[in-house]
């Protein structure tokens, strides 16, 4: 399922992993994602400096270090996936991610996994804020992210708007040649943007979920499992639908784009101890 229409032009994505023996392949995921974490966990500016000095080690240790300082929160998979899709699937890089922040004295996007920038043409722009869930059940994880949107429109979500904080402690921390660093200015600082540039602000939503899977619906061929699979993934999330439009129909949510990813996993809890594990290790 890949852009779902929803209420007011937003629109839902679905993925689901690779199989292999009747299985979900979390080791091809656990892989993918140990590439990924070095982007998502460091700047752009430190990947390129150890890069140039040939340090191709402390990539990988110093990305696992950021994760294991916030290992004891159960969301960085989410995230991580998160900013995996928003920056592959939507062509929204990074500016900066919670785990950045986590593991500094920032918290001043407090609710925000993450925040992405995309480009719509020449002079429109949208900020992406990231929010992650992972629950078991599908309806809680659209509650429990809708609620964490709210509370940051409800605080003031144009008044999050990074300035000072963003430019001076990350922004700058990014390897952008001057040009660039100008445009982000424009588009980050209201008092440095001129009438060409338009921004928006909008979410980026990842939905993790259990779908269970009985043991007759595993002693079947290799090929109708994965047909089968598909099928039921559809059907839990078309199950759904109702519920995400009836949030986003509610007023706060009014004039903000969404973008959702929703992917299943098998005995969710346990799978992200150990994939978050693996990282780290």
């Amino acid at each position: 399922m890949e852009n779902v229409s929803l209420e007011r032009n937003n629109r839902l994505n679905v993925f689901v992993l690779k199989v292999a023996n009747n299985h979900f392949d979390y080791g091809t995921l656990t892989e993918q994602l140990e590439n990924a974490l070095i982007t998502y966990a460091l700047s752009r500016h430190t990947v390129e400096d150890l890069v140039q000095q040939r340090k191709f080690g402390n990539l990988s240790s110093l990305a696992r270090e950021k994760l294991r300082k916030a290992e004891q929160n159960t969301g960085e998979l989410g995230e991580l996936l998160l900013y995996c899709l928003l920056e592959s699937h939507l062509n929204a890089p990074k500016l900066l991610t919670k785990l950045e922040l986590k593991t500094s004295a920032n918290d001043y996007v407090k609710g925000a996994d993450g925040v992405h920038l995309l480009q719509l043409d020449e002079r429109i722009f949208q900020i992406i804020f990231g929010e992650s869930k992972l629950y078991g059940n599908l309806n809680q994880g659209i509650r429990a992210a809708f609620d964490s949107i709210g509370e940051m429109v409800s605080n003031g979500l144009n008044k999050i708007f990074f300035e000072k904080h963003l430019i001076d402690s990350n922004l700058l921390k990014e390897n952008v040649s001057d040009d660039k660093l100008q445009l982000l200015k424009k588009i980050l600082i209201p008092s440095e943007n001129d009438e060409d540039l338009e921004v928006d602000y909008s979410f980026g939503v990842f939905l993790g979920f259990d779908i269970p899977i009985t043991d007759g619906e595993r002693r079947v061929s290799n090929s109708q499992f994965r047909t089968d699979i598909v099928e039921k993934v559809k059907q839990a999330v078309t199950n759904q639908i109702d519920t995400i439009n009836n949030c986003l129909r509610e007023s706060d949510f009014v004039g903000y784009q969404f973008y959702f990813y929703v992917m299943p996993f098998e005995e969710l809890a346990t799978i992200r101890t150990q994939i978050i594990t693996n990282l780290v290790s």
